[in-house]
């Protein structure tokens, strides 16, 4: 007996779907409601409603593909910075001093081209 391997793809796009509706749900509720509720309600009440909106959003976003996806990278990414190995702070002290040493000397550089270009041109429009 076969089995029709097309209708689970149908259900996993709109189970999909649905979580994403209630994703948008829920954070519109924390916009419209923290709107609503703005004068009548303390804003520490409207404060903590609106994190457990966005966190019970962020958790329905987490279960569908593209956040599940999300998710891996996250901790891919993580794991690929624990791998690079970082400057010293000597090493952090000497390249900016270095920046700041060549920003310096080209400061100066373009202000004196910048001195001799004025005079040049002064020099030129007053014949």
């Amino acid at each position: 007996m076969k089995t029709n391997r097309t209708e689970t793809p149908n259900i996993s796009k709109i189970t999909n779907v649905f979580r994403w509706v209630i994703t948008l749900s829920l954070l519109a509720t924390a916009v419209i409601g923290n709107y609503i509720y703005n004068g009548e309600v303390s804003a520490l009440i409207r404060a903590i409603g609106v994190v457990v909106l966005i966190s019970c959003a962020l958790f329905v976003a987490s279960k569908t593909t593209e956040g599940e996806a999300a998710i891996s990278f996250t901790r891919e990414s993580n794991m690929e910075i624990r791998k690079v190995i970082w400057p010293t702070r000597q090493e952090n002290i000497q390249v900016t001093l270095i920046v700041l040493a060549v920003s310096i000397v080209m400061a100066l550089m373009l202000w004196g081209i910048d001195g001799i270009m004025v005079r040049l041109v002064t020099l030129v429009t007053e014949m």
